[in-house]
């Protein structure tokens, strides 16, 4: 029997994202949709490209509850704990694509996003899902919050170094660049066309919110705590996170043990990073949460994503 799959929020290009990859998915189906802009419309009117492939009716959030094992939650951050507790109270999985359980403080949740843990034991439940540091304690959870695009790319590009004691914890420089789907589907002046095309700048510097979650990964990885410089910037394109992250190397460490523990460390997770360089929609986003649903279900994490990807 398939793990039948809702998704909260499907309109957003987030969730048509997972809606594109969950369609290919050989052990899961899509059970029931939901969006408040276009509750009652069908997915495929919102994105012709789903015509005759998902023609599904954009339901409310307690169908997508009722109907599916695991709802997948793309929403703005905000507006995902009270859905939680309503999914775990059901006995369903929930990944939140939104920032409400990334940060395991309080404290650092309310000074930047501006709200506060809901159901504290709730947030104790929460595991990070960044499978390739913490893929044990995300098998058989039921409730994971899934990192964005800034917060998976740059810890994948400095790991390595930071788990070996290769580098400087001090220090550590972040310089991001992003495609503008990484700002979600709601217009607003930064992503207006006359004001993206044909620039590229900074934008929200040493204020970035991803900031105390890039922060918290590595201090997990490196045992210590770790203050990071991180300056994301908008490139005006579709797709796309490249992440340059500067570090000090450490007096008397060589080349050689830097090259060895790159490899050492991406082939335990059966993958070459030659750059730290993804898809934001789908490891940074949607491919990431059907990998934390593949690990919570038993399955090769990688099931329904090993296949051909967008041409642009």
């Amino acid at each position: 029997m398939k793990i039948k799959a809702g998704i909260v929020g499907a309109t957003g290009y987030a969730g048509a994202e997972l809606v594109r990859l969950l369609t290919a998915h050989p052990e899961a189906e899509i059970s029931a949709i939901s969006s408040v802009s276009f509750e009652g419309d069908k997915l495929s009117d919102v994105y012709p490209s789903y015509t005759f492939l998902n023609d599904m009716i954009c339901e409310n959030q307690d169908a997508v509850v009722e109907k599916s094992d695991v709802i997948f939650a793309a929403l703005p951050h905000g507006l995902s704990q009270e859905l939680a507790a309503k999914c775990i109270d059901a006995g369903k999985a929930f990944i939140d694509l939104g920032a409400d359980f990334r940060l395991e403080s309080e404290e650092e949740y309310t000074e930047w996003y501006g709200g506060t843990f809901l159901d504290k034991k709730l947030h104790e439940q929460a595991v990070y899902g960044l499978p390739e540091f913490f893929r044990d304690k995300i098998n058989g959870k039921k409730l994971v919050a899934n990192p964005g695009c800034y917060t998976t790319c740059s810890p994948l590009a400095i790991a390595p170094a930071i788990v070996n004691g290769l580098v400087s914890t001090k220090g550590i420089i972040c310089d991001c660049k992003s495609g503008v789907t990484g700002a979600g589907r709601k217009p607003n002046q930064g992503n207006h066309y006359p004001e993206l095309n044909e620039g590229f700048h900074a934008y929200k510097v040493a204020s970035h919110r991803h900031t105390p979650e890039i922060e918290q990964t590595l201090s997990k990885l490196s045992g210590e705590k770790v203050i990071i410089t991180f300056v994301p910037h908008l490139l005006p394109v579709n797709r796309g996170i490249l992440a340059t992250v500067y570090a000090d190397i450490k007096d008397g460490v060589t080349f050689e043990q830097i090259r060895k523990a790159y490899e050492d460390f991406y082939k335990r997770a059966n993958k070459l990073v030659a750059c730290a360089a993804i898809d934001n929609m789908v490891k940074g986003a949607a491919g990431q949460a059907i990998q934390n649903m593949n690990i919570i279900f038993g399955l090769d994490e990688k099931t329904g994503l090993v296949i051909v990807p967008p041409a642009f």
